[in-house]
């Protein structure tokens, strides 16, 4: 869990996060989005993936990444915990 907020603690990281909400993409049009260099995006991925908040499928020399959904529920699940008596979690109701 310590590697997931070590991830979402990045600005970029959670914007990467943001934009596979939408589904998955390629390093390169993830990329595009970024003035990042290319190490400094792979790095971001590597962070990424060691939290399991992402997924890769390489195919060729083509990466495309997607948002790991269980591991984020997981996560958020966790943060609700944190706050008691605070906001419900997805899927429950307000009291």
């Amino acid at each position: 869990m310590n590697d997931a907020f070590k991830a979402l603690s990045d600005p970029t990281r959670r914007e990467i996060l943001r934009l596979l909400r939408r589904g998955p993409m390629t390093a390169g049009e993830l990329a595009e989005r970024f003035e990042l260099t290319k190490p400094s995006m792979s790095h971001h991925f590597a962070v990424l993936q060691q939290a399991d908040l992402i997924a890769a499928c390489k195919s060729g020399r083509q990466i495309t990444y997607s948002l790991n959904t269980t591991v984020v529920q997981d996560l958020l699940a966790a943060l609700f915990d944190l706050f008691p008596g605070g906001a419900k979690g997805p899927g429950e109701k307000q009291s």
